[in-house]
């Protein structure tokens, strides 16, 4: 299934970094900016993940919620994060 910039996202259940399950319900109310990026700990990912990381405060303060998506383990995002 193809998700289309500016179409709702089909409901969802995924575990976050934060070892809790996140629905696309949880941020009701909210604006959601769900990225998927291939690996962490690539360049271009890195810079992509920076971008949201950087405007985080910008964000937040506009009530907009940014989630990434990857296949890598809880693991790597985590090693990713830091």
């Amino acid at each position: 299934m193809a998700v289309k910039i500016g179409k709702k996202a089909p409901k969802f259940s995924l575990l976050g970094s934060d070892g809790k399950t996140h629905t696309l319900s949880d941020y009701k109310g909210s604006s959601v900016i769900l990225y998927f990026y291939p690996r962490d700990n690539t360049p271009g990912c890195t810079k992509q993940a920076c971008g949201f990381r950087d405007l985080s405060r910008s964000f937040k303060k506009e009530q907009i919620v940014v989630l990434g998506v990857s296949r890598d383990s809880i693991s790597s995002h985590n090693g990713f994060i830091d």
